[in-house]
């Protein structure tokens, strides 16, 4: 089997996120009592007009190809979305469309690494960023947002990292797994950095822009930065605010030149995302928003819940979040000790394992997202079994000596 798989592949890791769902479900149909907390992924459903736009397309026969990366008339909802909610002027050429937005970013670093070229990764990461920059030749460089930084990169550390081989700078605002969302004054410092490095390009996942609590305004760096535009791409999709996680569709805006580069990528790869996908995304993005605030309100409860008891368990640190639905409790006061059975907790990976076996809650080991000792809960779920799933813990950690 090794003979098969390319050199390429051979780089990357399996997404932890998607094992430890796969994991969990495989339990529960084993009969186990299982709460899942790994998957980032709303529990609410997709908004009943957006469905029905759906339906429509199918029975208008909106059922064929589209233009590779996307149709006209979502560009057209794309391009507006971004003139109202962040301030950015983009042209229907310089929209790109794809099957999600994990595809968007792919499609970006395939269409412009070299053998060599560096991409900083500031972690806590996103556990696809530096896989998909190895499978796209490119060299990951990670560099560390620490907590007590709100697990934000500083300017001085970009700066340390930035070699003449860097192509991007990826940024994800508000954060997975973290939840942390920059401000536009720390935007600002990090564009006063990449302005002295005219060969970095940007590339911005704003894809948790709408879940963002305590009234923060949430800004984009090409926003914050407009000198920047024109080496910047806006990453975004409707899967997260509009609850579409399995509607597939991401886009980005960004200069013509890179665009160009994305859809060639496309045309011999994926072609269009589904066409009644698309459909739905245009309704999503030119039609009511009122839900999202209210969805935010729940999110944010269920946020201060799981902050509240985690931070009542013994040895775990965890620190609240400005966005996403998504906490990184540290469990450095737990390393050392050891379960009943003996089981020595002496990393993140040891106590997700140990936890899952002994009280049934599946969450991702920080070792994931590049930075240890922590692990990721997404609160994306119901009250009811988040408070279930964090008595479990307190359980747990209270159990270790």
């Amino acid at each position: 089997m090794s003979e098969l798989q390319s050199k390429a592949l051979a780089r990357v890791k399996p997404s932890a996120t998607l094992a430890v769902t796969a994991q969990a479900r495989a339990l529960k149909a084993a009969g186990r009592d299982v709460i899942g907390l790994g998957a980032g992924e709303p529990d609410f459903d997709t908004p009943d007009n957006i469905k029905q736009a759906a339906i429509e397309a199918i029975r208008r026969g909106e059922t064929k190809y589209t233009d590779v990366d996307g149709l006209p008339e979502l560009k057209s909802a794309v391009v507006a979305k971004f003139a109202r909610e962040n301030g950015l002027t983009y042209a229907a050429n310089q929209i790109h469309v794809a099957p999600g937005g994990k595809t968007v970013i792919y499609n970006a670093l395939v269409a412009t690494l070299s053998p060599g070229d560096e991409v900083i990764v500031p972690a806590p990461y996103w556990v696809s960023y530096p896989d998909m920059v190895l499978l796209a030749g490119g060299e990951p460089v990670r560099v560390v947002g620490e907590e007590a930084d709100g697990f934000k990169l500083r300017p001085e550390v970009l700066e340390a990292a930035i070699t003449p081989r860097t192509k991007w700078l990826i940024l994800n605002s508000p954060s997975n797994p973290t939840g942390a969302a920059y401000t536009a004054a720390e935007l600002e410092a990090l564009a006063g950095v990449l302005r002295r490095h005219p060969q970095v390009w940007v590339m911005t996942d704003d894809m948790y822009e709408h879940l963002i609590y305590g009234g923060l305004d949430y800004v984009t760096i090409a926003q914050v930065a407009p000198d920047l535009y024109d080496r910047t791409l806006t990453v975004n999709g409707v899967s997260k605010a509009y609850a579409m996680t399995g509607w597939r569709i991401g886009y980005a805006g960004g200069p013509k030149p890179l665009i160009d580069l994305m859809r060639k990528v496309a045309g011999q790869t994926t072609s269009n995302p589904s066409s009644i996908s698309q459909w739905a995304a245009v309704e999503a993005l030119n039609g009511p928003q009122d839900f999202i605030a209210e969805r935010g309100k729940a999110f944010e409860a269920r946020r201060d819940l799981v902050v509240s008891m985690l931070n009542q368990a013994t040895g775990i640190r965890c620190a609240t979040p400005e966005g996403a639905f998504y906490v990184y409790p540290s469990i450095e006061g737990l390393i050392g000790k050891a379960t009943p059975d003996g089981t020595v907790i002496d990393s993140d990976d040891t106590f997700a394992s140990a936890l899952l076996d002994a009280e049934g809650v599946a969450v991702v080991q920080g070792s994931a997202f590049g930075l240890s000792p922590y692990f990721r809960i997404s609160y994306a779920t119901a009250e009811a079994v988040l408070e279930a799933a964090c008595e479990r813990i307190q359980r747990f950690c209270g159990s270790l000596r």
